[in-house]
């Protein structure tokens, strides 16, 4: 029952689609409509709005890390299921017929919350690489896939297995991304493309 409650409860929190609601709420119009359609931040970025676009990371990661926290407060042991939910709900929020975001800034602050070493891992890989590249796709797969890696180097096996499924969702939502840059022609931040 507890790991239903987990899953439940990181799913729910998961699922509040904060770009899309600071997108609406600010004027730019239904983000569903904008770019890829996604309702993450990278997404919310192409509205021209750079403050929304940080608002939305910022809370996407907020979402995951407190249900990680409220899960460990009251019902201990079960975090990583919760962290599953969060990115589930994230993913996939029944409130948008199943389709949301891409999960990166999500399992950032999952990461984060399980271990602050796995957060760190994670958020120095991410951001690196998005300084050096500029391409946000590229840098938050690899951090994903960093993610499980530092959790089982911590010790953390139990993390690091949902962290490595949690990671191959990520990368399998970003099929398209992979095939752009296999391509070449996939977008940098700040491009007009």
């Amino acid at each position: 029952m507890e790991n239903l409650i987990a899953l439940a409860l990181g799913y729910a929190l998961g699922s509040i689609p904060f770009g899309l609601i600071l997108t609406s709420l600010s004027g730019a119009g239904d983000l569903r409509s904008i770019g890829s359609g996604n309702i993450g931040a990278t997404n919310v970025l192409r509205t021209g709005r750079k403050g929304i676009a940080a608002a939305t990371l910022l809370l996407d990661l907020l979402k995951a890390l407190a249900a990680v926290l409220l899960v460990r407060a009251y019902w201990p042991g079960h975090e990583a299921l919760a962290a599953l939910g969060a990115i589930l709900g994230h993913c996939f929020p029944v409130w948008l017929r199943f389709k949301g975001g891409k999960g990166v800034a999500s399992m950032m602050g999952a990461s984060l919350a399980l271990a602050w070493p796995i957060g760190a891992a994670y958020a120095v890989t991410w951001l690196g690489l998005l300084a050096v590249t500029r391409i946000s796709s590229l840098a938050g797969m690899v951090a994903a896939i960093v993610a499980p890696i530092a959790a089982w180097w911590l010790g953390l096996t139990d993390y690091a297995q949902v962290l490595a499924v949690i990671a191959v969702l990520v990368l399998i939502l970003h099929r398209g991304n992979i095939q752009r840059l296999l391509a070449g022609t996939e977008p940098r931040v700040g491009s007009k493309a």
